[in-house]
């Protein structure tokens, strides 16, 4: 039951009889001296003790216009509250004493449009059009009891939308009339319960917060065990990082002597201070630079109809994937093009804008294509599991380090230095493939917790 269903049964309850006990002593209230009108069938059976009266018969409408300002002359400061049908309980002030409504006792305002019920306990100026004034007669109708009344019988009038004119819904209901005492006493109660179902409605979006973040949540938990060395078990036989590393830079240093790609300066050492969590003995912490062969800015070019190759730029990747149908061309010198081809297993980094730090893995190449001059790409050693790293490029760490390297400016940007800076956690190639088949097993599950929510909302 949703805070406002628990609300509506509490009014249900009031209206029914059924919030209090009856009190034979409490008599009845006398409508001989008034004269009613026909209403529509009462939806509940009410106490012997009560009475049905037209809301026309037991209340006496007042006329607004004498009472009534423009909204543009509605101050921010004045000597008397403004009331309007708007959800805001007062809208603002007047000086305009001539305009002021005064009663001795309560009224209640009702917003023809809007659907707003006020109960107002004081001296007010109306603004605007629709609003509806309502006296109970004394000593028959309790002016905080009929508020309620109305409170339920307005509650699903909104759903009727536009601008619609909504007191004819409402103006041959019956209003059920408790003896006075049991009015006060209901109105006690309501008083009482209310408060209680405030609390519940708290706790209520308190949870439906939790269950919203759930699904995003619980994917980010698992990538957290994951970059940590706590998702899949350790196993000797699988060798150690450092092995790897050893394996990695060797390999580097053989393309780099035959001329595949340049040397790059040494990047610093790993401070302890940079690391963030304990991971196990056979993993190692090192720097995406050290592992990376190379890291290159995308080509610069405007994006044509036709033209010589195809041009993957940042808006051209939607959910994790490449809309190629649609990716543009380009033209570029047949030199250039070994410097910026796209690659299987390339990862693409936005560096600018607002979608900057976020990432692509290329997973096949249709057809040739380079990337554009917002996108870095970086290729690693074929001894590194290119899933693990994309995986990576999702986690907290990665975007920790990315919001602390990212240039505050107009357009947010982050450059290639900031990567190669960047440190993880390096596991051995057979528990990366372990880590990924592990997570591509958990995350349908999360992907449906977050469909079933959606399905729960429509």
């Amino acid at each position: 039951m949703t805070p406002q269903e628990l609300k509506n049964s509490i009014l249900q309850l009031a209206i029914q009889g059924k919030l209090v006990e009856q009190r034979p002593e409490e008599g009845k209230i006398n409508l001989s001296g008034i004269k009613q009108k026909g209403t529509e069938e009462f939806e509940f059976d009410v106490p012997e003790n009560w009475c049905l009266a037209h809301i026309e018969t037991v209340t006496e409408q007042v006329p607004t216009k004498s009472f009534q300002i423009l909204e543009s002359e509605v101050l921010k400061k004045g000597k008397y509250a403004v009331i309007s049908q708007s959800k805001e309980y007062i809208i603002g002030f007047s000086d305009k004493k001539e305009k002021l409504f005064q009663h001795k006792t309560p009224v209640i305002v009702f917003g023809d449009h809007t659907t707003e019920v006020k109960y107002i306990d004081f001296n007010f100026i109306v603004g605007a059009d629709g609003v509806k004034i309502f006296h109970p007669i004394e000593n028959t109708l309790l002016p905080r009891f009929f508020f309620y009344v109305l409170k339920y019988y307005t509650r699903n009038l909104n759903r009727i939308g536009g601008y619609s004119r909504h007191y004819k819904f409402i103006k041959n209901k019956p209003i059920p009339l408790p003896p006075l005492a049991e009015q006060k006493r209901i109105v006690a109660k309501i008083e009482e319960l209310l408060p209680l179902a405030d609390r519940y409605g708290e706790a209520w979006d308190r949870l439906e917060e939790l269950n919203k973040r759930f699904p995003d949540d619980m994917r980010k938990s698992v990538l957290q065990l994951a970059i940590q060395g706590k998702l899949v078990e350790q196993r000797p036989e699988e060798g150690t990082a450092e092995e790897l590393y050893k394996k990695i830079q060797a390999e580097k240093q053989k393309l780099i002597k035959a001329g595949k790609i340049k040397k790059e300066k040494p990047l610093p050492e790993i401070s302890e201070d940079e690391i963030p969590f304990e991971i196990p003995e056979s993993w190692k912490w090192v720097r995406w630079g050290d592992l990376s062969e190379s890291i290159q800015y995308g080509y610069n070019a405007p994006a044509q109809e036709i033209g010589r190759i195809k041009i993957v730029r940042i808006s051209d990747i939607q959910d994790g994937e490449v809309l190629w149908e649609t990716v543009p061309y380009c033209n570029i010198k047949e030199d250039e093009i070994p410097l910026y081809i796209l690659q299987k297993n390339d990862i693409l980094f936005a560096r600018t804008g607002g979608t900057v730090g976020k990432s692509y893995l290329v997973k096949s190449v249709p057809e040739e294509a380079v990337y554009a001059g917002y996108l870095i790409r970086t290729r690693y050693s074929r001894l590194l599991y290119a899933e693990y790293f994309k995986l990576f490029m999702d986690s907290f760490l990665y975007w920790r380090q990315i919001r602390s390297g990212t240039i505050a400016t107009a357009q947010p940007n982050c450059n290639g230095k900031t990567l190669s800076k960047m440190v993880l956690p390096l596991p051995p190639l057979a528990e990366q493939k372990r880590i990924v088949a592990k997570i591509n097993e958990i995350f349908p599950y999360c992907s449906k917790l977050r469909y079933g929510q959606k399905q729960a909302n429509n």
